[in-house]
């Protein structure tokens, strides 16, 4: 069933109401129906399954919609593989949520919605493989500020044909209002509400926005996403009972914020629910690509992370007692590292939300959100994977707005844990995605200058770029991991224009990254 990405569009202009329609090199805006004004998503594919995503916006005064969908082999729909009818209401912002069964795997499926005389956009999605798979491709990207600039990372995914399914690592949306972090870089991409959000209805109108961008719809609508939350989904620098950036004698309880928060994710990403989700809002889960990649998504944000404690508190920061990810969710990880080996998988990736790596030695203070913060946790997860010899572990981090390659050890900065020469000590190896649009690291006056030569301060530190906005994809086959990041000229105008940043690679059996020759450059 294969098919290129302009085939696919042209094929399936002429059949949904809202038709794609190509502005310049790489947006593409949905015009004709106002109902389906959201777009449609796919994700958290399974080999027999797959999570569908739309929203009706009827006319005022309509609190409930009856949809159609179907899912198909072919563009044309002549080949129906499932269908059916959902009814949303006001009581879940009129999204509709829909796990298509019975597919087969490793393949890819077209599907749309109807409702109310009106049809959405084509959007197309592909099941897990199973067996032996020889190759896995992810776009990987995280932190996309709507005012701060254009999603053109996200034009410049939706324009590659090589991808298996889009990694977003989290703050898929801001919380700040106009006059916070982002709200005031005059690109007229004003927040909407205009105030900080805190409530059930700020997160689904904060959502309703971000949705209406015509790149982040056109990524939506071709590739499945898999994804997790960061802080900014709820609030700056959350953890399980708070966050820095809440204020309950202005903002109300946590809970109440948190639960509102949880709640209008599940309803506008395509994720799929489990029981419990909701209530103890679990998104860590993992998805299996045949006997080649075992993608293992994390919370290390609000599910059980303990309060952060000062930078300057080393004793804190050492404590064996905190946790970054909290107790259930590090001994289901250890599960799920544990199966994976003993199933002979190639590969296990992490996707999760904070620096892995070290950035100061043991004894010495540190940034305190990332695993800095809570070192005995990282110290118990890299003894898990040396106490039951699981090897060939790639962590894929968000967060930093910057690009990032590092091999994690035990301590990088011991001669005696660590050669960066040989690679001895060398557990796992990081990636870590810049921002799609909010500002990059190095353009904050604090932190300018700070990371100059630090892949000679740190030898386990192979790329540290601070200035650039992108994304990276992710390559893995049977013989090696290889992450090539693509930056965007600007962000500031809408459009394509971006340059091959670096790339590294891991050996499978031999956890040492080595660069690799430039990739081509797509758009």
């Amino acid at each position: 069933m294969a098919m290129d990405r302009r085939a696919f569009l042209a094929g399936t202009a002429g059949l949904a109401a809202t038709a794609w329609l190509p502005l310049g090199c790489a947006s593409w805006v949905p015009g004709g129906s106002v109902l389906f004004q959201h777009g449609v998503a796919s994700g958290d594919p399974l080999s027999d399954r797959v999570i569908l995503w739309t929203r009706v916006s009827p006319e005022p005064g309509v609190t409930a919609v009856d949809v159609r969908w179907e899912i198909a082999e072919d563009p044309d729909f002549k080949h129906l593989v499932g269908k059916g009818r959902v009814r949303t209401d006001v009581s879940r912002d009129l999204t509709v949520k829909v796990d298509a069964v019975g597919l087969a795997p490793g393949e890819h499926w077209f599907y749309r919605f109807e409702a109310l005389g009106q049809r959405s956009p084509v959007g197309r999605t592909r099941t897990l493989p199973v067996g032996a798979v020889d190759h896995v491709r992810f776009a990987v990207c995280s932190c996309s500020n709507y005012p701060q600039g254009y999603f053109n990372a996200y034009a410049a995914m939706a324009l590659r044909e090589d991808i298996d399914a889009v990694l977003h690592l989290g703050d898929y949306i801001y919380e700040y209002g106009a006059d916070g972090y982002g709200g005031d870089a005059g690109l007229g991409r004003d927040v909407e509400p205009r105030h900080e959000i805190t409530s059930l209805d700020d997160y689904r109108t904060r959502y309703a926005q971000y949705r209406s961008d015509p790149d982040l719809q056109a990524l939506h609508r071709l590739h499945p996403f898999i994804v997790v939350w960061d802080d900014h989904e709820s609030a700056n620098d959350s953890w399980s009972a708070g966050a820095q950036n809440h204020q309950p004698e202005r903002e109300g309880d946590w809970v109440a914020r948190k639960a509102a928060a949880v709640r209008a994710y599940f309803e506008w990403m395509p994720i799929r629910a489990v029981p419990g989700s909701l209530r103890a809002g679990r998104i860590h889960r993992s998805f299996r690509y045949g006997d080649l990649v075992d993608l293992i998504m994390l919370d290390t944000r609000l599910t059980g992370r303990d309060r952060q404690v000062s930078g300057q508190d080393v004793s804190g920061l050492e404590d064996p007692a905190r946790t970054l990810l909290g107790r259930e969710q590090e001994a289901w990880l250890a599960g799920e590292l544990e199966r994976s080996q003993a199933d002979g998988t190639a590969w296990r990736v992490l996707g999760q939300q904070v620096m892995l790596g070290q950035m100061v030695p043991p004894g010495l203070p540190s940034h305190n959100d990332g695993w800095d913060g809570y070192r005995a946790a990282r110290a118990r997860l890299l003894r898990d994977l040396d106490r039951t010899n699981i090897r060939d572990v790639i962590a894929l981090t968000g967060d930093y707005h910057s690009s990032w390659a590092m091999e994690i050890t035990d301590d990088p900065f011991s001669d005696a844990a660590y050669d960066p020469v040989t690679g001895r000590g060398v557990r796992a190896v990081e990636f870590i995605a810049p921002a799609v649009s909010s500002s990059p690291l190095g353009s904050s006056p604090r932190l300018a200058g700070r990371f100059d030569g630090i892949t000679e301060t740190h030898p386990h530190v192979r790329l540290c770029d601070v200035e650039q906005n992108g994304y990276f994809m992710l390559d893995l086959d049977r013989e090696r991991a290889r992450a090539d990041w693509f930056w965007q000229r600007t962000v500031r105008e809408p459009g394509v224009d971006e340059v091959f940043g670096a790339a590294w690679a891991t050996e499978r059996g031999r956890p040492q990254l080595v660069a690799q020759a430039p990739s081509a450059v797509v758009g």
